[in-house]
């Protein structure tokens, strides 16, 4: 893949300097691709789009141009270089990153380049199956992680993904943030924000990458030992996203790892429920996540508003077709006490079985997770927890063992003997010095 700086350009006409970028562009003086624009609206528009830019060069003569371009243009992980007289405004104050002089030379602007852009990969991907360079034939496996705001599912889907990598059956494990409003960059303190999965869908309008161009998109963990895959830069760009580029991106992932851990939103609706297709194209990638996935995880609460949502959302993927025997509930800030976590578990059986009847039988046992220095792994991008990602990877092996059985054992897609379920405890029937260890 061909690094090289692609460049936004925007001056007046009687500006030399763009000719002269054009022109070291254009015979390979400089590794660079120059895109000319004509106003300052394309120049936000093409900021606000999928395309990956590295730097934006402003004539600092234009009309119009502002803190609020410039301010635009950093939020994009863009860097801004105006060109303007000595006698021009004081542009750094303003937020540019660098000035240049109007006869600045080719020197002058690769340094300028070096100290605040980044160079991008070549965008023309070959027309060649992910796959096809590779050798890997296997379709790897979807595993979903969603759940109310605020009960702990981006935690839970990075514990996951670790977890999983550290296994010896599949160690190469991607985590994608499919969220619309993504928090996987923040909570892995990345410094950068391109490229995401809007470029790796972008790729998928036209052709098919490699496997190698695909994992390209994706940065490795090394304290945690999976891929990480980020989410949209901002929430509208959910736009971008064409749902048959988004499928083939999809493909392209379970294709070049052997788990994809994607973490979604709980938001399902789609034009069957609401009448619009703006708002399934809206809750597309949640929807084809939770499809696809093999295994979804449904994080909530241990207490009355967290079991409440984790229902919701195990009732809103039943809806969309999603077998309850392929939720795995996980309950987070979870009481030490076993009597107080068995008393959860069959409340959540009891509510779901309210709803469902006999198809609620299939689901898994909860997960409880302890709030146990996680907060403290994330500030200091260490491994989390333990026993935090082996108790999620387990529970996920559990339900997928369980699929692949033969042997009698209850399927979430084939039926079977339905788990067996827990056993009211009488009052009085566990010696004092059991319920002295459970406080």
């Amino acid at each position: 893949m061909r690094d090289r700086y692609v460049l936004l350009s925007l001056a007046s006409p009687r500006a030399e300097w763009s000719g002269r970028v054009g022109a070291w562009s254009t015979t390979g003086t400089i590794p660079a691709e120059f895109v000319r624009c004509l106003s300052l609206t394309e120049i936000r528009s093409r900021i606000d789009g999928t395309r990956p830019f590295s730097a934006v060069l402003l004539d600092g003569t234009m009309t119009g141009l502002d803190r609020d371009t410039l301010a635009a243009a950093r939020a994009a992980g863009i860097a801004s270089l105006v060109v303007d007289g000595p006698q021009g405004r004081d542009w750094r104050e303003v937020g540019a990153d660098h000035v240049l002089s109007p006869d600045f030379t080719r020197d002058d602007l690769l340094d300028a380049l070096g100290q605040h852009a980044t160079m991008i990969g070549d965008a023309s991907l070959p027309d060649m199956p992910a796959g096809g360079d590779g050798g890997r034939d296997a379709t790897g496996l979807v595993v979903a992680v969603t759940g109310a705001g605020g009960v702990g599912t981006s935690t839970c889907a990075i514990a996951l993904a670790e977890g999983l990598a550290a296994s010896t059956t599949a160690p190469d494990v991607l985590l994608a943030d499919m969220c619309r409003v993504a928090d996987q960059a923040m909570l892995h303190d990345s410094r950068v924000v391109v490229p995401s999965i809007q470029e790796l869908v972008e790729a998928h309008r036209s052709t098919t990458p490699r496997v190698r161009d695909v994992r390209s998109q994706t940065f490795k963990i090394e304290q945690r030992g999976y891929h990480l895959l980020l989410g949209l830069r901002r929430p509208r760009q959910w736009v971008t996203l064409r749902p048959q580029a988004l499928q083939a991106a999809l493909r392209s992932l379970q294709t070049s790892f052997d788990i994809v851990v994607c973490d979604i939103e709980s938001d399902f609706e789609g034009e069957a429920d609401t009448g619009s297709i703006d708002i399934e194209e809206r809750h597309m990638m949640a929807r084809r996540a939770a499809s696809d996935a093999a295994t979804v995880v449904v994080v909530g609460r241990a207490d009355m508003k967290g079991l409440y949502g984790l229902i919701r959302v195990a009732l809103d993927l039943h809806g969309l077709g999603v077998d309850v025997g392929r939720i795995l509930p996980v309950l987070t800030f979870a009481p030490r006490s076993p009597r107080e976590r068995a008393d959860l578990t069959t409340a959540l059986s009891s509510l779901l079985r309210a709803s469902l009847g006999e198809a609620a039988t299939t689901l898994a046992s909860p997960i409880f997770i302890p709030n146990r220095k996680v907060d403290k792994a994330l500030r200091d991008g260490v491994a989390m927890p333990r026993p935090l990602p082996q108790v999620l990877a387990g529970g996920v092996a559990g339900i997928l063992n369980r699929d692949l059985a033969g042997d009698g054992a209850a399927s979430p897609r084939t039926g079977g003997a339905p788990p067996p379920e827990p056993e009211p405890v009488a009052p009085g029937s566990l010696s004092a010095t059991a319920d002295k260890d459970a406080t």
